[in-house]
């Protein structure tokens, strides 16, 4: 049986032989013909550097002998020396007129042009392709849609979308891969992983580096407690800077290739870090987490079934009892047939960008938008065009609370011929905005008495939906919350904590101008007979004590109190500024204060258990002398009998 093959073998060599030296060669160069004819002859037997030894021999005797660049091309393209087999295939199809029976070097050429962003020169090889008429039915459709990238691709470079960029410091930049920027919400912290080399078994770690006088600092391990030996990379953090979901492979508790941890921060330790658990892992690999600015609401990549592509971009949102949800696959019109990756929801829940070669774009993996337009209604995604997306992949791109600031990630060149990626921000251009701009509230939340930290429970309420939109809670060793608040809203803030008095404030941020950071420290009075609080998330029409509809989140929430605290009575009393008559305003706190403890009791708290007061314009707690004073005398107050 071995010697049959070996003859047959040798007999196809032979007759491979004669056919080379019947065809008609392109050189009258009998030198430069018998180079080749040896050359053909070491490919066959693999010798692939020997033989290209020999095809450098003969184009050196006749430099317009085609058929040997083509050949030289072939065997360096086996090589995987794409530099060396674009020279040549260049070269030896320059010298041939055009012939169909080439189709496949055109569509080589083409490729190999697309790589460089040629668009032009990799069109006219495309056609030259399709001229031949291929019978390959995937082959075509895959041009033609190469040929619509080419398209849209030229467009976008015909029309730029400027925009100033400048390389992060040195000491950021200080390893050869660094990927994935993201902030904390008061961008005073910048979280990104790091990796020490191009080899995936190289130490992959999550830094971060604070922003000191305008200027990052030098990075260091965000904690010895997530860092590890393994790979730690592709995190996200928190607005509040409190949690951190990461991914990390080939975990002993892993579930998949890749799963997703989270850890939290008190005071400035993180605890050990969780697998997620198996509702949002999967047996498939999980990455590239993108965290809402509460914490509660998880983008991320996954390949796992039941998707629309190959990687997909999924969400899951945490239920009060600190449990996620079985994630839901955000499908069209953002994920595609294609590779749907590295999600990052704006701080404003409104913007959703990633990477993805499934949409119209420049070619590879390019950054895309879109905008949230009802509940869970993505719109069709924009391609945020040339010069950020090329025909190279891209990574992630994130944008800052205050639509002002970008960071992203590049591949580059080092001057010593190294590759790299480093880390850039730019000025974002109007056109990647996010549809809402975003800015925080902070501060620390104290006992009233003892001035002591407290840990406590921060729910931010859009109060014209009455819809929790974020909640955190704040830190117990040292007080801090910090919460996202966007333009066009009103909310409520609320403060609770068991055994004290909640606290109410209001952000109207309707207005741009009012759009600005907010430092607040609250205070909370612990249960106990004469503490007072301002319901300051009431709201009437003005000389009028019938009870606005936005008024409905307060009112809700002080039923809970009042069915938390089962023994506690409360006086309900009104107040008004002194505009008006003395008799007028009067009546008009009275009835107020009489609203309020109706909706109590008819929402099944008992009469006895509430009174109501109106005091008029008798307590103001500042002088009547400007608008803005009168506001914060205009209150309804409710106290601890």
């Amino acid at each position: 049986m071995l010697k049959n093959l070996l003859a047959l073998f040798l007999s196809f060599i032979v007759s491979v032989t004669v056919v080379a030296q019947q065809q008609n060669l392109s050189t009258s160069s009998k030198k430069a013909e018998n180079l080749y004819l040896k050359a053909d002859q070491y490919a066959r037997t693999r010798d692939f550097g020997k033989a290209l030894e020999l095809l450098a021999q003969a184009v050196e005797k006749d430099p317009n002998f085609a058929e040997a660049y083509l050949k030289a091309s072939n065997l360096n393209k086996m090589m995987g020396n794409k530099g060396a087999a674009f020279e040549q295939l260049q070269q030896g199809l320059k010298l041939m007129p055009y012939n169909p029976a080439f189709a496949n070097y055109y569509f080589d050429l083409a490729e190999l042009y697309f790589d460089r962003g040629d668009y032009q020169e990799a069109k006219t090889n495309y056609d030259a392709f399709l001229k031949a008429k291929p019978r390959n039915a995937k082959q075509v459709a895959y041009v033609q849609d190469q040929l619509a990238t080419a398209d849209y691709a030229v467009k976008a470079m015909q029309n730029p979308v400027e925009f100033t960029s400048v390389q992060l410091p040195a000491s950021i930049n200080k390893n050869p891969l660094q990927y994935f920027p993201s902030t904390t919400a008061d961008q005073k912290y910048l979280i990104f992983t790091a990796r020490k080399g191009h080899r995936p078994d190289d130490d992959e770690n999550i830094l971060i580096s604070e922003n000191k006088a305008d200027e990052w600092q030098a990075p260091v391990s965000i904690s010895e407690t997530i860092n590890t030996p393994a790979n730690e990379g592709a995190a996200t953090i928190s607005g509040d800077g409190k949690t951190l979901v990461f991914t990390s492979c080939s975990r002993p508790d892993s579930f998949g290739d890749c799963d997703l941890y989270i850890s939290y921060r008190t005071g400035n330790e993180w605890s050990k870090p969780q697998n997620m658990g198996n509702t949002v892992n999967s047996k498939a690999w999980e990455s590239q987490p993108s965290l809402s600015a509460d914490g509660r609401t998880l983008y991320f990549s996954s390949v796992r079934g039941g998707g629309v592509g190959r990687e997909d971009i999924w969400v899951t949102t945490r239920n009060e009892d600190g449990t996620w949800l079985a994630p839901r696959n955000l499908g069209e019109p953002v994920n595609s047939k294609g590779r749907d990756l590295a999600p990052f929801i704006h701080v404003s829940g409104a913007t959703l960008y990633f990477v993805s070669d499934g949409h119209q774009g420049l070619g590879g993996l390019d950054v895309f938008k879109t905008d949230l337009a009802g509940k869970q209604q993505w719109q069709q995604p924009e391609n945020l065009g040339y010069p950020l997306n090329t025909h190279a992949d891209e990574s992630s791109l994130y944008i800052t609370p205050d639509n002002k600031l970008g960071f992203y990630a590049r591949s580059m060149v080092t001057d010593a011929g190294a590759s790299t990626v480093q880390l850039f921000a730019l000025d974002v251009p109007p056109v990647w905005k996010a549809k809402g701009k975003s800015t925080y509230a902070q501060g620390r939340v104290y006992h009233a008495d003892t001035k002591q930290p407290l840990g406590a429970t921060v729910q931010l309420y859009d109060v014209v939906a009455d819809s929790l939109v974020q909640q955190v809670q704040s830190d117990k060793v040292s007080g801090e919350y910090t919460v996202v608040l966007t333009e066009g809203k009103q909310y409520a803030l609320f403060v609770n904590a068991p055994q004290f008095l909640m606290n109410s404030l209001s952000f109207d941020y309707t207005s741009r101008q009012n759009l600005s950071p907010v430092a607040l420290d609250v205070y909370l009075k612990p249960i106990k007979t004469g503490a007072a609080v301002v319901l300051n998330n009431l709201f009437f029409p003005s000389a009028k004590y019938n009870l606005e509809k936005k008024s409905e989140t307060e009112l809700n929430k002080l039923i809970s109190f009042m069915r938390q605290n089962k023994d506690v009575k409360i006086e309900i009393t009104g107040h008004t500024d002194d505009v008006g008559s003395d008799a007028a305003n009067q009546v008009l706190s009275e009835k107020r204060a009489k609203a309020v403890t109706d909706y109590l009791v008819a929402h099944g708290i008992a009469s006895n258990r509430i009174r109501y007061k109106g005091f008029g314009e008798t307590k103001p707690v500042k002088p009547n002398t400007s608008e803005e004073n009168r506001q914060f005398n205009r209150r309804i107050e409710m106290q601890i009998l």
